[in-house]
């Protein structure tokens, strides 16, 4: 027990929570607990996470902005290999912080992890040469249920940490994500003021 450090509402922002394991480490390597449902209960995080998924990634992919219609998701991430930005932006209608982002780097030497609440859009982009992305989720993907927010919107105004010297030009993204919405459509779509 006693095997994490939280901090809660980061950036700021309600249920956004980063997480860093206690690492036991010597000449040998190291150890540690990347997942305790003991500790996260104790830490005020009772979630069932469903399905862990991995990801890998060379630097300039950028994946996102992306979130769930209608199976929302709480998601935990982390980076095993490489280096990411990660990326979520409240999409709660009636939080304080609707549309507000909050980003945090993850690194497989900083081991941190970032706890994003359901009804979040997340996304990142990778800095180093390549990244493996690791997350556990608390609700099944469903292929039919995703939509996307646009990563350059201007309402939103994200500021992605480009890799020294890279453009927006040169990012890698996919067809889908070069389509996704304008966060003032999504806001429009329903029904939302900004």
């Amino acid at each position: 027990m006693g095997q994490i450090k939280v901090e809660k509402n980061a950036g700021g922002i309600e249920g956004l929570c980063i997480i860093e394991p206690m690492v036991h480490g010597d000449n040998r390597g190291y150890f540690m607990e990347t997942y305790n449902k003991m500790d996260m209960a104790e830490a005020g995080i009772d979630l069932d996470f469903v399905q862990d998924n991995q990801s890998c990634s060379s630097k300039g992919v950028l994946r996102g902005l992306h979130y769930q219609k209608n199976h929302p998701q709480d998601k935990l991430v982390r980076v095993i290999r490489g280096a990411v930005y990660d990326v979520a932006v409240d999409l709660r209608k009636d939080s304080a912080t609707f549309g507000r982002w909050y980003g945090i780097l993850l690194t497989e030497e900083n081991k941190k992890q970032f706890l994003i609440p359901k009804n979040f859009a997340h996304g990142f982009i990778v800095l180093s040469d390549s990244a493996e992305f690791c997350y556990k989720v608390t609700d099944f993907w469903y292929p039919d249920d995703e939509g996307g927010l646009m990563w350059n919107d201007e309402t939103l105004a994200v500021d992605w940490m480009l890799p020294d010297g890279m453009t927006a030009e040169e990012l890698n993204l996919s067809a889908k994500d070069k389509e996704n919405a304008s966060f003032r459509e999504y806001c429009a779509e329903r029904g939302i003021e900004i």
